[in-house]
Formats: structure tokens, C-alpha cells, sequence
């Protein structure tokens, strides 16, 4: 065998090997995209609350149907997407593909390390659509008087508060 057919040889094999890995970090790359955008688009969710109301003379009502002078307040709640969570989706494909390019030995490494990554991002995704919802949807907001502290799901949504005066009919 020639020196010539030899290094075509490790070239097609070297060349075939890293079309896997260019392959992996595409599909990584695709799957943090998608991750990012499904848990954009699903995480959204709103409520509010009133404490009081209006009675049939038209009076102010508070949170226990008393009439009052003031107008009550009203609150309302709108969860939305965390920025942390898409800086580390980031990270993560960042650290996996640096991770291959300096400790992967073989290829089966780099494809345990990128596959390891893409499966750490659809964890976090789905992880922080669940863990935000059921929080967003045990926040008492029925309990608030005008006043308070609710605890937000954060670092994996973000809420948004906006209390306002409730409209006079």
C-alpha cells in the first residue's frame, strides 16, 4: 500500500467519524432551539382577584361584603417565561461542546457527552414548565387582602404583578 492510499484511508475514516459528531452537535443545537421554544410558547398563564366588589345600590363592598369608602384593590397574576432558564439552555449546549472538543477521547465520548446534554435541555424544559405551572396554580391568590407576599416559581417562570384599583360599573 502506497503512502498515498493510506492517508486517504485515515482521512475518509477521520472524515466519517466527525461527520457523526458534527451531526450530534447539529441535533443538539436543534433540540436546544426547540426546547427554548416550546417552553416560550407554553409557559404562559394568568389569574387575578378582587377583594370586594359592588352591591346592588351601587356601594363599595370589601373582601367581607362590608361597605366601605375605598375602592378595593385587584390583583393580577401572569406567568411567563424565566430568562435564567434560557441562558441555561445555553450554557448547557456551550459546556457540552467544549466538553467534546477537550475531553472526548473517541467519538463514542463526544456522542455520550452531546447526547447527555440534549437530554439534561429537555429535562430542564419540560422540569421547569411542570414545576412553574403546579406553582403558579397553588399561589393563594384568593387569600390576598390588599397586602402580602406570594412566592413565585422562580428560577423557572417569571410572574408578572399588577395591582390596580377595581373599575367602578
Amino acid at each position: 500500500m502506497s503512502q498515498e492510499s493510506m492517508t486517504e484511508t485515515v482521512e475518509s475514516t477521520d472524515l466519517s467519524q466527525a461527520k457523526i459528531i458534527v451531526a450530534r452537535i447539529q441535533r443538539l443545537i436543534t433540540t436546544a432551539a426547540l426546547a427554548a421554544f416550546g417552553y416560550g410558547a407554553f409557559l404562559t398563564a394568568g389569574k387575578g382577584y378582587c377583594a370586594g366588589g359592588f352591591n346592588g345600590d351601587g356601594d363599595v363592598l370589601d373582601a367581607d361584603g362590608n361597605v366601605t369608602d375605598g375602592v378595593p384593590q385587584c390583583i393580577s397574576l401572569t406567568l411567563g417565561p424565566s430568562g435564567i432558564i434560557y441562558i441555561a439552555i445555553a450554557v448547557i449546549t456551550i459546556l457540552a461542546i467544549r466538553a467534546v472538543h477537550r475531553r472526548a477521547n473517541t467519538v463514542a465520548d463526544a456522542v455520550r457527552y452531546l447526547d447527555r446534554a440534549a437530554a439534561g435541555i429537555v429535562i430542564l424544559a419540560v422540569a421547569s414548565l411542570i414545576i412553574s405551572y403546579v406553582w403558579f396554580s397553588l399561589i393563594p391568590i384568593m387569600d390576598w387582602d390588599g397586602g402580602g407576599t406570594f412566592f413565585f416559581p422562580f428560577p423557572f417562570g417569571a410572574v408578572d404583578v399588577d395591582i390596580s384599583p377595581m373599575p367602578l360599573p
